[in-house]
């Protein structure tokens, strides 16, 4: 009996080494809680790549852009540095055409542009004035030429020269990109002395003044006017190459 207890008891415990122990649950919730973090945290990692990629590609096509805008900003700042260079040359060009025309000697007096008046010589005090406007304009000092050539225009509004004041004042306001006011001095010669020598070239310049102010309209119907009332004058052909850089829809 004693035995049989002894083999009972021995039998029982190695029924029980044989059975396989059952696994904790909350061991399987902890595994199955690490699995879904290790997916969710390689998701977020493929969407933050995935966002960072975008946001360097956003930052490159803005760099691009940024690039583009300085280049177009180096090449209008060049246009305009063009444009500085051709408007003084302009001037320059008229200035020794008006001295050549005039006769000016070599003991460097000053040109006398020819008038639309009578052809009297200007008096002296008249000369005079107007002389210092134009040396003023010569020497590049635009603000005493302004100042002068409307000095001038106040105190001989019907003098010899007054057309040519008139008309060397729009070219001080043009050269000095004032084109509003270089509009409105250049119209007053067509108004006042239609018959001038200084007629044609004013009205070119009005055209051109309202071209550079984007009145192309008026610049257009301007500069044909230019054609139509001198065809066969270096302004009508002026007026044309201006013509044709006309934007598209304003010719």
């Amino acid at each position: 009996m004693r035995y049989l207890s002894i083999a009972l008891l021995a039998a029982a415990i190695a029924g029980c080494s044989l059975t396989q122990p059952e696994e904790d649950p909350v061991q399987i919730k902890l595994q199955e809680l690490d699995g879904r973090v290790g997916r969710i945290e390689r998701v977020v990692s493929n969407q933050s790549l995935l966002s960072l990629a975008q946001r360097i590609d956003a930052l490159e096509s803005e760099l691009r852009a940024i690039h583009g805008q300085i280049e177009e900003l180096q090449n209008t700042n060049e246009a305009l540095r063009k444009q500085q260079r051709d408007l003084y040359a302009d001037l320059e060009k008229r200035l020794t055409a008006a001295g050549a025309g005039t006769g000016m000697g070599a003991g460097g007096a000053a040109p006398v542009p020819q008038s639309s008046g009578s052809g009297a010589a200007p008096a002296s005090d008249e000369q005079a004035l107007y002389t210092q406007a134009f040396d003023a304009l010569k020497a590049s000092n635009y603000s005493a030429a302004v100042a002068g050539f409307r000095q001038y225009l106040g105190a001989y509004p019907r003098g010899e020269l007054a057309d040519n004041a008139q008309y060397w004042l729009g070219e001080a306001f043009y050269v000095t990109r004032d084109y509003e006011k270089a509009a409105d001095a250049f119209r007053a010669v067509g108004q006042q002395w239609p018959d001038s020598r200084k007629a044609a070239d004013a009205m070119l310049k009005l055209g051109f003044s309202q071209f550079e102010l984007k009145r192309y309209a008026d610049a257009r119907a301007t500069l044909n006017a230019v054609q139509q009332r001198y065809p066969d004058s270096q302004a009508a052909k002026l007026a044309a190459e201006r013509l044709q850089h006309m934007p598209a829809g304003a010719r």
